[in-house]
């Protein structure tokens, strides 16, 4: 098992998450919540602790100060060390060339640009997992097989639809799982195989080959912009060509959460069982609690298939529904199939369906938010989006966006 100083994981959790829309104006994607009393990033962070990974970095771009409370120096998950353990990489200038300083163009021409600290971080082997996924492996042995195999490259993957295929870099391997090609987010997926965005690399070809590409494609971009974009444009593809980059199936739940329709159908799978993350008692997801006390339902009130974080104080219905620490639903106020987030209020005779409403909105008495859905899964057409600090009355019809501090109650 090789693991400290050998081993170096790094969290990408730099993107700014435009497809979430009004709910990641003023936040970073891994912050969003997840199940009321987790965040995105925890997914990455617990199963990169739990595989004995003692050094691990997380890559901060937008909006870090939205996510750096939480994180909290990794404290939450012990990485807090006087040696090695969390470390915060943000953007730099001055630092090199104009492709190795900056905001990154991608997830790929980020590795490009902490190159020199990747090399001098002394490690022979980095794992790389994105943050707005949500999902629980044991990447021990993983990492174990792929050190022992001499890989190039490991890459975690799942089957999903056709549809989710072609928001994703698809993969085709033999059986033997040696990848022959992948197609960056394919208009018509050759398969369902898709890449979760966790790999593990063998460093001493990493970097070379990181540079190569720079060289290859600098010259036809912008002077900041190395060319190398996301993992499946440029990097995966010319690795897979070493005929030593292998597929390894994942199992358990896996589901990219990065648009409001996969955000909410996520948390519809949560209440239907059908996510087993939480289901791990020897690698529980860590989260950073929130300080409150245990979520009360009063006499007046109902709960029915729903999840309750502390500090929710329940007079109303709430059905199918994911509430976030603090929330408040007052007497003969109705919440259905919807997440409400942190300190949200929802008023007397207020109600709140098919809608994710951000932390400390107040949704006013009598409004109507949302509508009952016609189709099974979730669309984003169906889903309303009330950004942080908002104050909604009147009538809110479905798939609306409210931008964050909106007031309707005037």
């Amino acid at each position: 098992m090789a693991r400290r100083g050998e081993v170096l994981a790094l969290v990408q959790a730099g993107g700014q998450g435009g497809r979430m829309d009004v709910l990641t104006r003023e936040r970073a994607k891994p912050a969003l919540p997840y199940g009321g009393v987790h965040r995105l990033i925890d997914f990455a962070l617990s199963s990169l602790v739990h595989a004995d990974l003692s050094d691990v970095w997380v890559s901060l771009e937008y909006q870090v100060t939205s996510i750096d409370e939480y994180l909290s120096g990794g404290r939450p998950w012990s990485l807090d060390r006087n040696r090695g353990g969390f470390r915060r990489i943000v953007p730099q200038t001055g630092t090199g060339p104009a492709t190795e300083s900056g905001f990154a163009h991608g997830n790929g021409d980020l590795l490009l640009r902490i190159s020199a600290d990747l090399e001098a971080s002394g490690a022979s082997t980095l794992v790389v997992c994105s943050a707005d996924h949500v999902f629980n492996i044991d990447l021990g042995p993983v990492i174990d097989e792929h050190v022992a195999a001499g890989r190039v490259a490991t890459v975690l993957t799942t089957a999903v639809t056709k549809r989710d295929a072609s928001d994703n870099v698809v993969v085709v391997a033999k059986r033997d799982g040696t990848i022959t090609a992948v197609e960056h987010k394919p208009s018509r997926p050759s398969s369902t195989t898709v890449a979760t965005e966790i790999f593990i690399y063998d460093l001493a070809v990493l970097l070379p080959t990181l540079r190569e590409l720079r060289a290859e494609l600098s010259g036809e971009q912008e002077d900041d912009d190395s060319g190398l974009g996301d993992f499946g444009e440029h990097l995966l593809p010319r690795l897979v060509k070493t005929g030593r980059v292998v597929s390894v199936p994942m199992t358990g739940y896996w589901r990219d959460v990065g648009q409001p329709r996969l955000y909410l159908q996520s948390h519809r799978d949560l209440l239907a069982d059908r996510v087993d993350v939480f289901d791990h008692p020897g690698r529980p997801v860590i989260a950073h609690w929130p300080d409150r006390p245990a979520a009360r339902v009063r006499a007046v009130g109902s709960c029915s298939n729903s999840l309750l974080s502390p500090g929710c104080d329940v007079s109303g219905e709430v059905v199918d529904s994911v509430l976030g620490p603090g929330v408040v639903i007052e007497k003969g106020a109705v919440v259905r199939d919807s997440v409400l987030m942190e300190g949200c209020v929802v008023r007397a005779g207020a109600v709140v369906h098919t809608a994710v409403v951000d932390e400390r909105c107040e949704v006013l008495a009598g409004a109507r938010v949302g509508a009952r859905p016609t189709a099974r899964l979730a669309r984003d057409e169906d889903i309303v989006l009330v950004g942080r600090d908002s104050r909604v009355g009147g009538e809110v019809v479905a798939g609306a966006r409210l931008e964050p501090g909106t007031d309707t109650g005037r």
